[in-house]
């Protein structure tokens, strides 16, 4: 408490006052730091900063234009200002706000009344412009709150301070970090970088910009290398500040980012980047707006080796005739600020030939011994920060017009008002400054553009010139010249190894580094249009192209009519069918001669049947596979080849016991030698088999995806009644094949045996060599592969049981008769020494 009630002039801080019926207060940093540590002890300041003295001297000369014309403005009113350097320190602003506060009609009175419960003194400050930094103008808003006085700033931009419950009486002439994140991000995307690192400070300009920019980017899916919060102490230059900017420029040097945003103070920024420039980084800087325009960091020697610069900063403008008044030395005028900076950087007098200095300020001993010519003083003037605290002059100058309800000639309001009041005018004013529209939203906050600006530091020139080359407006598209963008986008690869974009058919994927992206090829039925797009899939109906650049259409595969192996197939199919009924016609021509009765006699045209049956049915394995004829395919085919070979198997019983003399055995056999119940029963169990697949699961229509081609197929349904089918067809043949191989000794004219022997061993070859041939082969030939089998399996029994009988009946007539049988049979016993009993 007792800081509160020491009230003893104005704690030895830097400022300057001037008398008027309306006082505005006004905080800003002319020096840029103290000698502040962990130990207690005085605070001194250092690092002086004659742009702080120029933008202070702006207040000054936009006060006096007022004043100048006060009987068009303000008439019968003066104004006054009370001014402090706060050298960037809360503790210091804190204590020159106090001062502010204090009841300036009393210079003995102090800020606390002595009886605690009354209201605070009415101060004549009745506003505060300042200060510079977010940090130190969120505790200089608290305390001005507490006597709603109104504080605008002309720097401070962090978001914390659009909170008018914490912050009622803050405004400021500057939009807020809110919409500078936002146009720092649509720069990042309108350059197509792919990923940044972040360094912030701690306090509250840094750390809310920080944390707002990395959640803008992760919603837009920009890699964070690394966010860096500067400690407190960075600023200081001391051993820790050292160690911590070493480790700093490590990180910078190795991190594979695109761009590097600094969004802290500018005295942290030189630190910065002078170790940039010595480092040479090369890198591309995004400047936030606390050093954007800082001419000091521009004109650091060798600032080219630190790489380039693109920044924001709000929309740029001249103080009408500042410029001027500092080439005419000021009108002759003086103040505190002016005396101290004068000290160090005496103006030139007129007749002096000031030629050979180089316009440039050094804070040093040795430099404060040249005079300086006031044109080049002119050259340091920002159209920043300082049209920023010409504009908030001009605020609260309407803000008082509306109060007191003044127009040309006079004021209606004569009498004193409060500093509360005047807050309520401020906060309503919405008016127009050199084209500037100038209004607060409930947040105390303007909707001002943003200048992009862009360091050209070209080597032919003398300085690193600050170029303006775009510009933002909240909620609008970013500008920026397209030249630049095409320049920036068009870069596949940066520096660092780092892939932007890819070709088509490649996509951007992180291999190792945190955020550095390769381009890596799209696997197969994927693709990527190009620009690093991450591959998508085909789907089953499309397939990539080997550039994976784009799908195609997959073509549906089966057996075309057209086909030439189908062609063939198909004659092979109406031959067969052909033939079948010509021996057919044939066998009914001849049916009652001895060499239909040896083949069967009725049973043969059953046989017939059943191999046009065959025939027939392969033409079911051709074209488009519906549901019906995949059904009838393989199981139809199963039951009319199991009936062909039961007619073969019950003519061979009919010769086994027809040669056979042993009685006991005989006698058995002949009760086999029922032709139709062999029939039946034989191609009864292959019914039994095929009925309960085509019911329970039959073969249906399906497609298979491959590469380029869908290919539409039967699926066989039950795997295992498609096997007991070619088994049983299989057993069956082995079978007719063991009892003709049994029957090849016995007295046969017409080789019935022998045939039948050949014909079997074929079907078992055959259905041998379709199994691993199917179960191996992909394909629309997979179903001609059993059309195939199907069709040897046929002219087999044609060819080699049937066709010989044939060609008997047609040209071997004379073997066609019983004399010829028997003289055979008689034969044939005699040559083994064995007597032949004639019927």
């Amino acid at each position: 408490m007792s800081v509160f009630h020491s009230c003893s002039g104005d704690y030895g801080l830097l400022h300057e006052h001037s008398p008027g019926d309306i006082i505005i207060g006004g905080l800003f940093p002319i020096h840029l730091k103290t000698n502040r540590t962990t130990a207690v002890g005085p605070i001194s300041c250092s690092v002086y900063d004659f742009q702080m003295v120029l933008r202070a001297q702006v207040m000054i000369y936009a006060i006096r234009e007022v004043n100048e014309r006060t009987l068009r403005v303000l008439p019968n009113f003066t104004i006054g200002y009370d001014i402090y350097d706060t050298c960037g320190d809360v503790s210091l602003a804190i204590r020159a706000t106090l001062q502010l506060l204090k009841n300036q009609s009393d210079p003995q009175s102090c800020l606390l009344p002595t009886n605690m419960h009354s209201a605070l003194p009415e101060p004549q400050t009745k506003v505060v412009i300042g200060e510079r930094y977010s940090e130190v103008s969120i505790a200089v808003a608290r305390v001005l709150a507490l006597s709603s006085v109104a504080q605008i700033s002309y720097a401070s931009t962090s978001e914390l301070l659009s909170k008018k419950l914490k912050f009622p009486t803050f405004l400021r002439t500057i939009s807020s970090d809110e919409y500078q994140t936002k146009a720092i991000a649509e720069l990042v995307m309108q350059f197509n970088w792919k990923t940044v690192a972040i360094i912030g400070s701690d306090d509250e300009y840094g750390k809310y910009g920080s944390d707002r920019l990395v959640g803008i980017f992760r919603e837009k899916r920009v890699c964070i290398e690394f966010t860096d919060i500067l400690p407190g102490y960075f600023s200081q230059n001391n051993s820790q500040t050292h160690t911590y900017l070493a480790n700093l420029i490590s990180n910078i040097r190795k991190c594979t980012a695109e761009a590097i945003i600094m969004f802290t103070k500018d005295s942290n920024v030189d630190l910065i980047m002078e170790a940039a420039v010595k480092g040479r980084l090369n890198r591309t800087w995004i400047a936030s707006d606390a050093w954007s325009t800082s001419t000091k960091i521009s004109e650091r020697p060798g600032i080219e080796l630190a790489g380039q610069v693109f920044g924001f900063i709000s929309k740029r403008n001249e103080v009408p005739g500042f410029k001027d008044y500092i080439i005419s030395r000021f009108n002759r005028t003086t103040n505190t600020f002016l005396e101290d900076y004068l000290n160090r950087y005496p103006l030139c007098n007129q007749s002096e030939d000031n030629r050979e200095n180089n316009c440039t300020l050094k804070d040093s001993p040795e430099w404060s011994k040249n005079c300086l010519d006031p044109r080049c003083l002119a050259n340091y003037i920002d159209n920043d920060e300082s049209y920023n605290i010409y504009l908030a002059v001009q605020v609260i100058v309407e803000g008082l017009r509306r109060l007191l309800k003044c127009d040309d000639q006079k004021c209606e309001r004569r009498t004193k008002f409060t500093a509360s009041e005047l807050l309520v005018e401020i906060q309503r004013v919405n008016f127009t400054v050199n084209s500037t529209r100038i209004s607060f939203n409930t947040n105390g906050d303007p909707s001002l553009a943003y200048d992009i600006v862009y360091w050209n530091m070209n080597e032919s020139t003398r300085h690193t010139r600050i170029k303006t080359i775009g510009g933002y407006c909240p909620n609008e598209k970013i500008q920026i010249p397209d030249y630049l963008v095409h320049n920036m986008c068009n870069v596949n690869v940066t520096v660092f190894n780092c892939s932007k974009t890819c070709k088509p058919g490649q996509e951007l994927k992180q291999q190792g580094k945190k955020c550095c992206k390769d381009c890596v090829p799209c696997a197969q039925d994927e693709f990527s249009p190009g620009n690093g797009e991450a591959c998508k899939s085909c789907g089953q109906t499309r397939y990539s192209t080997p550039q994976r650049d784009m799908c195609l259409n997959k073509t549906v595969e089966f057996l075309h009519w057209a086909d030439p192996f189908i062609i063939i197939l198909t004659l092979l199919e109406v031959f067969g069918i052909i033939v079948t009924i010509v021996f057919t016609i044939v066998f009914t021509i001849y049916r009652s001669t001895p060499i239909v009765k040896a083949v069967g006699g009725y049973l043969c045209f059953l046989e017939l049947l059943s191999l046009l049956g065959c025939f027939c049915l392969t033409f079911t394995f051709t074209g488009m596979p519906t549901e019906v004829s995949c059904m009838i395919g393989m199981p139809l085919f199963g039951i009319a080849f199991s009936l062909c070979i039961s007619c073969i198997l019950a003519n061979l019983f009919q010769i086994l016991v027809g040669f056979n003399f042993e009685l006991k055995k005989g006698s058995w056999l002949k009760k086999l030698n029922q032709p139709v119940a062999v029939v039946t029963v034989v191609s009864g169990i292959q019914l039994a088999l095929c009925v309960p697949w085509l019911y329970y699961s039959p073969p249906f229509p399906d497609q298979e995806i491959l590469h380029m081609a869908i290919l539409k197929q039967c699926d066989k349904g039950s795997s295992k009644f498609f096997a007991a089918m070619l088994g049983y067809n299989a057993f069956l043949a082995l079978i007719c094949f063991l009892f003709a191989f049994k029957s090849k000794q016995l007295p046969d004219l017409y080789k019935n045996a022998n045939l039948i022997t050949i014909s079997m061993l074929l079907f078992l070859i055959i259905w041998i060599l379709f199994i691993p041939i199917y179960i191996s082969l992909i394909g629309k030939y997979k179903r001609a592969i059993e059309s195939a089998a199907i069709l040897i399996s046929s002219y087999s029994i044609l060819g080699c049981h049937l066709a010989p009988k044939c060609y008997i009946m047609l040209f071997r007539k004379e073997i066609n008769n019983e004399n010829a049988i028997t003289e055979y049979i008689r034969k044939h016993y005699e040559q083994r020494d064995m007597a032949v009993v004639k019927s």
